[in-house]
């Protein structure tokens, strides 16, 4: 069986697309979108991606009007989140999940929210 080899993208309505992208670039170091072959797209980091469909109901995005969750890898949470907060950023729940690793979220300028995930064995 043939099987897909992990995210090439992902694609999302924005009320200010081009705010949104620069406030990722700026935050969390995601290259926007190229407009040209000199420019490169966001690289990622190997590592686990989980894909998981939550009940229709859950609380666990919080607003029940967000359809999805983005959770990025960070390789020093306790690091991304000082700088998260120098930069102005709002960040909420902190925890840590024996086995699994640390999390905390954050949301974007639209609302959506963000969980960064460093996982256990990654400090």
């Amino acid at each position: 069986m043939q099987k897909v080899q992990g995210f090439g993208g992902f694609f999302f309505r924005a009320a200010n697309p081009g705010l949104l992208a620069a406030w990722y670039e700026k935050h969390l170091g995601i290259n926007p979108v190229p407009t040209s072959v000199e420019e490169q797209p966001w690289q990622t980091g190997g590592g686990a991606t989980v894909f998981a469909p939550f009940p229709e109901d859950t609380d666990y995005f919080g607003d029940p009007n967000k359809q999805f969750m983005l959770n990025f890898r960070v390789a020093d949470l306790a690091a991304m989140v000082a700088q998260l907060r120098d930069q102005g950023v709002q960040v909420e729940d902190e925890v840590e999940m024996e086995g699994i690793g640390a999390f905390a979220r954050i949301h974007d300028p639209e609302g959506n929210p963000i969980e960064l995930w460093q996982p256990e064995g990654d400090a």
